[in-house]
């Protein structure tokens, strides 16, 4: 017999699957938020369809985009308007990062695909001073406080996912950058780990089952 959050749980992915929304877009403003109003060089890592993309080329004079997907990176291409200074690259971030400097560097839903520690290290040699990195990842729900967070954001997922197609289901599936893994560190393994490599970074988990990180190159 299923177990009673074996149920909800399913229950959530078919009204997820009804009315999909991209939870990663949702963080996309708050992101802009953590950066200057104009730059010159941004690297977006795991760069997926390019939205987030698309909005920092409006902010700087060039970004680069990674992802190892050449079918979603073509996509991504084919989306972006030829006036917006961007150069897609298909090519795997966990062999290394394009040369830098860079005064942005964002990386959403992308590095617990990734050796966690060697992109932190990776970007923070590609940051130029002053500059800034801005990471929204996945983290494995352990503690009480975990498990309360991932309870509030399961209604509020379904709200979300409600408003977002206007209270009609969609066949529309959200683009994804790759095959979906779990994440395997803990927010307490992230915040030790980018303590070490990135002293002073600001942590907090949110909703939807991500935590953001910031750092900003002294």
């Amino acid at each position: 017999m299923k177990s009673m959050a074996s149920r909800i749980l399913q229950a959530l992915e078919r009204f997820n699957a009804a009315y999909p929304w991209d939870h990663n877009a949702h963080y996309h403003r708050w992101i802009l938020r953590q950066l200057p109003r104009r730059y010159s060089r941004a690297l977006d890592i795991g760069s997926g369809s390019g939205d987030l993309t698309r909005l920092l080329a409006r902010q700087a004079a060039s970004v680069t985009a990674v992802d190892r997907d050449p079918v979603i990176t073509a996509r991504a291409q084919a989306l972006t308007p030829a006036e917006l200074p961007v150069a897609f690259i298909v090519a795997d971030a966990a062999a290394g990062l394009p040369a830098g400097p860079y005064d942005v560097i964002t990386c959403v839903a992308t590095i617990h695909h990734l050796p966690f520690a060697e992109v932190l290290a990776c970007s923070r040699r590609h940051l130029a001073p002053g500059g800034t990195l801005v990471i929204v990842g996945l983290y494995r729900a352990r503690t009480p406080g975990d498990h309360l967070l991932g309870a509030v954001a399961a209604p509020a997922n379904a709200a979300m996912g409600w408003l977002r197609n206007r209270g009609r289901p969609s066949s529309r599936p959200v683009s994804m950058t790759a095959a979906v893994r779990s994440a395997g560190m803990t927010f307490a393994d992230v915040a030790r780990e980018a303590g070490t490599v990135l002293p002073g970074a600001q942590l907090r988990r949110r909703l939807f089952w991500r935590y953001t990180l910031v750092w900003r190159h002294p």
